[in-house]
């Protein structure tokens, strides 16, 4: 079973930066999509971001294109999700989550599974 742990979250002021972390292990991960979600306060959990674990071009929501950047170590096995110009709005839980579906389904959180506990994102001043 693939096991997802995610850290990095913090409370930071609007522009400022966070790196969120998502530590995989178990057999198989390397096989897998990586993809990070969020879910502010009584919203559905939406999609942030994903790549596959083997490489290739990452796919991302319209809403942080531009400021965000997700990335991987294989030999530490984690995710990476470097969040930059953050903004009150980018206030959420963030997950990540493992998929083996194809590119155009990445943004369905239906297809994800393993996912970690989340770690708390708040942007305010």
């Amino acid at each position: 079973q693939v096991q997802l742990v995610e850290s990095g979250g913090g409370l930071v002021q609007p522009g400022a930066s966070l790196r969120l972390s998502c530590a995989a292990s178990g057999p198989g991960f390397s096989s897998y999509t990586l993809g990070w979600f969020r879910q502010a306060p009584e919203k559905e959990r939406e999609f942030v971001a994903a790549q596959r674990w083997s490489g290739g071009y990452p796919l991302y929501a319209d809403s942080v294109k531009g400021r965000f950047t997700i990335s991987r170590d294989i030999a530490k096995n984690t995710l990476f999700l470097q969040m930059n110009s953050l903004k009150p709005e980018d206030t959420a839980v963030y997950y990540c989550g493992t998929t083996r579906v194809v590119r155009s389904s990445w943004h369905d959180v239906g297809y994800y599974g393993n996912w970690g506990q989340g770690t708390q994102v708040i942007v305010s001043s």
